[in-house]
């Protein structure tokens, strides 16, 4: 018997102790939420004011709110958008800690960095957004102001409707930058293979275009800004895939060795 199969024999327990085990990490996660709720309610005017730089740099300096408990709405998913962000460590942690006693030492291995690596793109995802595409789309959508046939149009966005607008950015690039860890997480697990991937790449390309037609504004920068790094995540994954295999392939004919 292996060191991975004994390893495995003693992390065995009744499906008892492993619901009570769920349970506690559950408990655990909802705890840490509930913390950085807080923490981010206290806060969550300033993160707001964060999120909103890129219309005041867009020369908008008005936001309304016509229901009379919008502002308090706002303030309230502003908050809990920031306590995700801040317990997802913590939340993946604990998921982790759950699930690696049923894992062999080298899916272990294979695991740990498609987790470290999820938060990190998820960032680059959202910062791309906050930086350049939201900035580009705001100065796309409130350059319709002025005077058309006599009328003067003016933009008066509602507090809500932007802060839905900057989280469907936020989460749109964000999701949209885990597709390497998500195409490898594929290959790993036998559903595709970087073959398969090299020749859908034509149908890649079709696919984050529709993607970023759907996902952002009709301007064509913010569709470009989205579309162009899915087109390069698509790449790395299957470059990242061809490393993975000859790791595996060398792993394999050592092992062949030892045995």
């Amino acid at each position: 018997m292996t060191d991975d199969q004994n390893e495995i024999d003693a992390s065995r327990a009744p499906l008892l102790d492993h619901l009570i085990e769920l349970r506690r990490r559950l408990l655990y996660c909802i705890a840490a939420l509930i913390v950085a709720f807080g923490v981010s309610y206290y806060f969550a005017e300033n993160i707001f004011a964060f999120l909103v730089q890129p219309l005041l740099s867009a020369g908008q300096k008005t936001l309304i709110y016509t229901q009379i408990f919008e502002a308090f709405f706002v303030k309230v998913k502003v908050a809990f958008f920031a306590a995700m962000m801040i317990a997802f460590p913590v939340i993946a942690n604990q998921l982790w800690q759950f699930v690696a006693p049923g894992l062999y030492r080298k899916e272990k291995r294979a695991l740990l960095p498609f987790l470290l690596a999820t938060p990190i793109l998820f960032v680059a995802g959202a910062a791309l957004a906050y930086y350049m595409a939201i900035p580009m789309a705001l100065h796309f959508l409130l350059s319709f102001q002025g005077n058309i046939g006599g009328v003067q149009q003016e933009a008066l966005p509602g507090i809500g409707n932007y802060l839905s607008f900057v989280m469907q950015f936020l989460f749109a690039f964000g999701l949209a930058f885990l597709l390497p860890v998500l195409l490898m997480l594929l290959e790993r697990a036998g559903i595709v293979t970087r073959k398969q991937l090299i020749g859908a790449r034509r149908y890649a390309i079709v696919g984050a275009t529709a993607i970023a037609a759907v996902l952002t504004p009709p301007d064509l920068m913010s569709q470009v800004l989205l579309a162009v790094p899915l087109i390069v995540l698509y790449e790395l994954a299957i470059i990242g895939i061809w490393f993975t295999e000859r790791k595996r392939s060398k792993e394999a004919g050592t092992d062949i060795v030892e045995a």
